[in-house]
């Protein structure tokens, strides 16, 4: 299993957040493209749903877009979001986990982020991983393996 790629990035809060804080955890890391569009608010509300079972398990979630903090504040108090969300407005931990990617809509190609998830196991590894993830379903996707693995 590879190692996970270390990362130090400020919450909605402007609190820093390093994957060391999870150490002995298990992490669900998922990175999605922007604050307040349809797909990801509903992906956030799904994990904020779904917090007290992850919690059971012992399971952390942290969500990771190039937004700011000041927009990863607004989302949250606007949705009632309880889950951790990270700013890499940087880019380099997008980048690191392979998630920044030329994408192409409109016949227009740019770069973005791909939407994806991580499953890190308490000793930093990456036990599993989402690409090119459809919403509908996949918290109780990422549910089922964590269940499967532990």
């Amino acid at each position: 299993m590879p190692k996970a790629k270390s990362f130090t990035l400020p919450d909605q809060n402007g609190q820093d957040v390093s994957l060391s804080d999870f150490k002995g955890r298990w992490v669900v890391l998922y990175f999605y493209p922007k604050d307040n569009t349809s797909g990801c608010t509903l992906e956030a509300h799904d994990f904020t749903a779904a917090k007290a079972e992850f919690g059971k398990l012992g399971v952390e979630i942290a969500g990771v877009s190039p937004d700011s903090v000041k927009s990863h504040a607004g989302f949250c108090e606007k949705e009632g979001l309880g889950i951790t969300l990270l700013s890499d407005e940087s880019k380099k931990v997008l980048e690191a986990y392979g998630v920044w990617q030329e994408k192409s809509m409109y016949g227009r190609k740019y770069l973005g982020v791909v939407r994806s998830t991580f499953l890190i196991d308490p000793a930093g590894n990456v036990a599993y991983s989402w690409s090119k993830v459809s919403v509908p379903g996949h918290v109780k996707e990422v549910l089922q393996k964590i269940k499967e693995l532990k």
